[in-house]
């Protein structure tokens, strides 16, 4: 197989061409580098069958020429992290709307499959036990930038359901629920490698606002073979799948956990989000996954303990993760927030 990863340089999207090299196909990345790293490639970039194309998916005579010949395509490539999301809007809606669409069109004229991966961030403010995949989205106000890229996906996902219904594309779409594992950073605001990389620095654990908002965190380890068998199953065409972890958690829950599973003597502080994020910013009470569509279609049943993945998460850490993250800072190469 030839498969194009989109964002392919991301915490994410590394995982999958590690995956995917490893069963054998011949695998091309584009990432512009802005949120992704080549470190996170650079064991696979070892592999003769890795090819890295250096730019931005709102190029769309690259996106074109990155994805003619393909078999299969994994569009990752998006303005990720709330930081992004609330500091940069316009960014975030252009990568992510118009970045998609040049992708949709380019898998097309090439005749691959696309998987597209989305976000549980479409579900909004729906605080509703285990979110089906036809669940209201009830988002808040379109002038509030933290629900830019809740809107921005959506159209995302609307968009490749049309390629599928007027144009027969084999399309899956996948909303992914808090994925997180090594590679992960926290610049971007993501909340398990932060309050990890406090806990192992002897620094006070921040939780944001009252920090009994719930969420489920799902291991990197289960995702990757869920979205690859998603990717070739046509029953997922023309469909969302979520694909989420199956403990709920609320945020000072796992700030506690992560202080006693790494046997850190860290303290917890609580910080307003007026303190946190500019402007405009809205949090969700809660967020659980009804996986039984993924369950139905590729057996998918997350199975890494949230302690398990703390420990590999402050492992990663612990063996460079935070040189990776300042060389990161120092790379020549950032464009556009796509990774």
């Amino acid at each position: 197989m030839k498969s194009v990863i989109t964002g392919g340089a991301g915490f994410i999207g590394s995982h999958l061409v590690d995956h995917l090299l490893r069963r054998g196909d011949d695998v091309v990345v584009l990432d512009n580098l802005s949120t992704g790293t080549l470190f996170n490639l650079e064991t696979a970039l070892r592999n003769p069958r890795l090819r890295f194309v250096e730019g931005t998916v709102l190029d769309r005579s690259l996106v074109h020429s990155v994805i003619a010949g393909a078999d299969q395509v994994y569009h990752l490539a998006a303005a990720v992290g709330v930081k992004i999301i609330v500091e940069e809007p316009l960014t975030s809606l252009r990568t992510n709307i118009h970045g998609t669409e040049n992708v949709l069109e380019a898998t097309q004229s090439a005749g691959a499959t696309l998987l597209l991966a989305s976000t549980s961030e479409v579900y909004g403010k729906n605080t509703a036990d285990r979110l089906s995949e036809d669940a209201d989205r009830i988002l808040g106000s379109a002038l509030k930038s933290r629900w830019t890229y809740a809107a921005a996906k959506g159209i995302d996902e609307s968009f490749a359901h049309a390629f599928w219904s007027e144009y027969g594309l084999q399309v899956a779409i996948v909303r992914l629920f808090n994925t997180v594992g090594p590679r992960q950073t926290g610049r971007y605001g993501m909340v398990v490698p932060n309050l990890v990389g406090q806990a192992q620095r002897g620094e006070p654990l921040t939780v944001f606002g009252d920090g009994l908002q719930t969420r489920c965190f799902s291991y990197v380890g289960d995702i990757i073979p869920a979205l690859v068998k998603l990717a070739e199953t046509p029953d997922a065409y023309g469909t969302a799948v979520n694909l989420g972890g199956a403990e709920e958690i609320s945020i000072l829950q796992l700030a506690r956990r992560t202080i006693s599973v790494l046997d850190s003597r860290s303290a917890i502080r609580l910080v307003p989000y007026a303190h946190a994020y500019a402007e405009g910013y809205e949090d969700m009470r809660r967020r659980v996954p009804d996986n039984s569509r993924a369950m139905a279609l590729v057996g998918f049943s997350p199975s890494t303990p949230l302690d398990e993945v703390i420990r590999r998460v402050a492992g990663a850490t612990s063996h460079g993760g935070h040189l990776n993250e300042a060389m990161t800072l120092a790379t020549p190469f950032s464009h556009e927030a796509v990774g």
